[in-house]
């Protein structure tokens, strides 16, 4: 398990990605269509895209995937904060009506 995390990329590295995104995760509280919330669903998805990747052993492959992941995270993180930032707004320009 974890075998190509020699080149650079330590475990440390992965399980601190890995975090971040359950992290993140729990703020998507709202459900989807079928009622189930989306944090869970994200979660699942990340989970199993992490188990998918256990055995990789090609050093170079698995700092992409964490490269790769945390670019995602920092990119969902900064569009979910922009869009929470435009909601506090619209909000205070309507109470000051």
């Amino acid at each position: 398990p974890l075998g190509g995390l020699t080149g650079g990329t330590s475990k440390r590295e992965v399980l601190r990605l890995y975090r971040e995104i359950i992290r993140t995760a729990n703020a998507f509280y709202w459900p989807n269509e079928k009622g189930e919330p989306w944090s869970a669903v994200l979660k699942r998805s990340a989970r199993k895209e992490f188990e998918e990747a256990r055995n990789e052993t090609d050093p170079l492959i698995v700092a992409r995937l964490v490269v790769v992941g945390q670019q995602c995270v920092n990119e969902t993180r900064n569009k979910f904060n922009a869009m929470e930032e435009q909601i506090k707004n619209r909000v205070k320009s309507t109470r000051n009506r």
